[in-house]
C-alpha cells in the first residue's frame, strides 16, 4: 500500500463518529477516545518485545543479555520525543482550547521540525561513542561486540523513533487517534514481519532484530510527517512556524516528567543489571529483561491512557470548565483501579507460560523468571495511579510537580529500594523492590492530587 492510499483511504476515518476534545464524557466514551491510545502504546511497546522473544529463542543468553545492557540508554535517549510531545501537547491542546488554531498549528510544526533536527544530531552522537557506552555499561567480550552493533543500528534510527514519540500525543490533540493508531499498528507489523524474516529465516540473530526494530521506527516516524505536512481534516497540520524559544522550553519543562521517566527507568535498570550481575549472574539479568518486556506492555496500559486523555484535560482546563475536570478526574479514577486489580491477576497467574515463550530452553532461568514475575505482579496495584497523576499535572501545565511525582517514582524510591532490600533479603530483595518502590510513589501522588484539588477544580 503506497504511503498516498493509505492516508487516502483513512481520511474520513470515523469522520461521522469522531469524539471532540469539547465533548462530555461518559465511559463508554471515555474508553472510546482513549483506546486508541492504549493499543497504540501497546504495540510500541511490542518492538522491544518482539526482539528479545526472536534473540532470545534464536540468538541466546548472550544476545539477550546485550541488549538488556544496551537498550535502556537508547530509550532514555528516545525519550526528549515523548518530553516534546507531552508538553507540546498540552500547550497545543489548550490553544485550541482557546480557540486560537493558527497559532496552535505554528506551535505543532515547531515541535516537529525541532525534534527532527534534535534527533538528527543525537544519532551522530550516538555512532560515535556506542564503544564507550557498551563499556561503561559493563560489556565484555561476545557481549560487548553485539550490544555496540545492536546501539549503532538503533542509534541511525533515532530521530523517527523520537518523532514517533512526538506524534503520539499530538494524534490525540489532533482528534484523529485512530489514525495514530493505524500507523503505529503498520509500524509494529512492519518490525514482527522482518524480525521473523532476518532473524527466524535469514538467521542474521541480533543484527537482524537491531535492523527489524530500525525500520519500524522508520515507518513509524515518516507516516505521520506525509499525513501532517499534506492537506487533511484533522486539527493540525504542518507549515510555516517561527521559532519560539520560550514556548519551547515551556514545552520542555512541562514534558520534563515524560523525559525524566524515561532517563530514570532507564538508570535504574542500568542498576538492577548491575545489582543481578553481582549476585545472580547472566542468569538474573536475563531474568529481569523478560519482567521488563512483560513490564513495557502492561505499563503501556496505563501510559497510553493518560497520554490518550491529557489532551481532554488541557483542553478543559484551557477553557475553565471545571465540571468536566471533575468527570474526568472521577471516571480515570475508577478505570485505573479496576484495571490495576485486573492487571495484578493477569501478570501472575500468565507467569508461567510468559517466561517458557522467553526462556522455556533453561529450566534454571526459567524457575527464577517465574518467581521474580510473581512478586513484580503486586507493583500493578500502585503504579497506573502515579502514571496518571504524573501526566495529569503534565496535561496542567505543572511541569513541576509532574516530574517530581515521576522522579521520585522511576528513580529515587527505586534506587533506594534497590539498594536497601538486597542487602537483607539477598536477590528477592531486588524483585521486592519493584512494589515498596511503586507503593511509595502511590502515596506521594496521592498527597499531591489532595494538596492540588481546590487550585484546579478537578474534586
Amino acid at each position: 500500500m503506497s504511503v498516498s492510499s493509505f492516508y487516502a483511504d483513512n481520511k474520513h476515518l470515523g469522520a461521522n463518529m469522531r469524539i471532540r476534545l469539547s465533548d462530555h464524557f461518559t465511559y463508554k466514551k471515555l474508553i472510546r477516545f482513549v483506546l486508541p491510545s492504549v493499543i497504540m502504546l501497546i504495540f510500541t511497546s511490542i518492538y522491544g518485545v518482539i526482539d528479545g522473544l526472536f534473540v532470545s529463542n534464536f540468538s541466546g543468553k548472550a544476545a539477550i543479555t546485550a541488549i538488556n545492557l544496551i537498550f535502556p540508554p537508547i530509550m532514555m535517549i528516545g525519550g526528549f520525543g515523548f518530553m516534546i510531545g507531552a508538553g507540546g501537547t498540552a500547550i497545543v491542546a489548550r490553544t485550541l482550547g482557546e480557540n486560537d488554531g493558527q497559532k496552535a498549528n505554528s506551535y505543532f510544526s515547531m515541535f516537529v521540525y525541532f525534534t527532527a533536527v534534535g534527533g538528527t544530531v543525537i544519532s551522530a552522537l550516538g555512532l560515535i561513542f556506542s564503544e564507550p557506552l557498551a563499556r561503561m555499561l559493563g560489556a565484555k567480550g561476545e557481549i560487548f561486540e553485539l550490544a555496540v552493533l545492536y546501539g549503532r543500528i538503533l542509534f541511525c534510527s533515532m530521530p523517527f523513533f523520537m518523532l514517533q514519540n512526538l506524534f503520539q500525543s499530538l494524534f490525540v490533540a489532533a482528534e484523529k487517534a485512530k489514525l495514530g493508531l493505524a500507523v503505529t499498528v503498520i509500524a509494529g507489523c512492519t518490525n514482527i514481519v522482518l524480525d521473523a524474516l532476518l532473524v527466524g529465516v535469514l538467521e542474521w540473530g541480533l543484527m537482524g532484530a537491531a535492523l527489524a526494530t530500525a525500520l519500524s521506527q522508520f515507518v513509524g516516524g515518516i507516516l505521520p510527517v506525509f499525513y501532517f505536512a499534506r492537506k487533511n481534516d484533522s486539527l493540525l497540520r504542518l507549515g510555516k512556524t517561527r521559532f519560539k524559544i520560550k514556548t519551547l522550553t515551556e514545552a520542555c519543562i512541562n514534558g520534563s516528567s515524560e523525559l525524566l521517566s524515561n532517563i530514570s527507568s532507564s538508570l535504574v535498570i542500568i542498576l538492577y543489571n548491575f545489582q543481578l550481575l553481582k549476585l545472580a549472574g547472566e542468569d538474573g539479568v536475563a531474568a529481569y529483561g523478560v519482567i521488563g518486556y512483560v513490564g513495557f506492555i502492561f505499563i503501556a496500559v496505563f501510559i497510553g491512557y493518560s497520554v490518550g486523555i491529557a489532551p481532554v484535560i488541557g483542553y478543559n482546563y484551557g477553557a475553565d470548565n471545571r465540571g468536566e475536570m471533575k468527570n474526568l478526574f472521577r471516571k480515570s479514577f475508577l478505570l485505573l483501579s479496576v484495571t490495576e486489580f485486573a492487571m495484578v491477576l493477569l501478570c501472575f497467574f500468565l507467569s508461567k507460560p510468559i517466561s517458557a515463550l522467553f526462556v522455556g530452553y533453561d529450566k534454571e532461568l526459567m524457575d527464577i523468571t517465574v518467581y521474580a514475575m510473581q512478586i513484580y505482579a503486586f507493583s500493578f496495584l500502585f503504579c497506573g495511579f502515579s502514571i496518571f497523576g504524573s501526566s495529569f499535572f503534565t496535561a496542567l501545565g505543572n511541569g513541576p510537580i509532574s516530574a517530581a511525582i515521576s522522579f521520585m517514582r522511576t528513580l529515587v524510591f527505586q534506587v533506594l529500594f534497590v539498594l536497601i532490600l538486597p542487602a537483607i533479603f539477598g536477590i528477592s530483595g531486588i524483585w521486592f523492590a519493584m512494589i515498596a518502590a511503586e507503593a511509595a510513589a502511590f502515596i506521594i501522588t496521592a498527597l499531591f492530587i489532595l494538596a492540588k484539588r481546590k487550585k484546579y477544580g478537578y474534586m
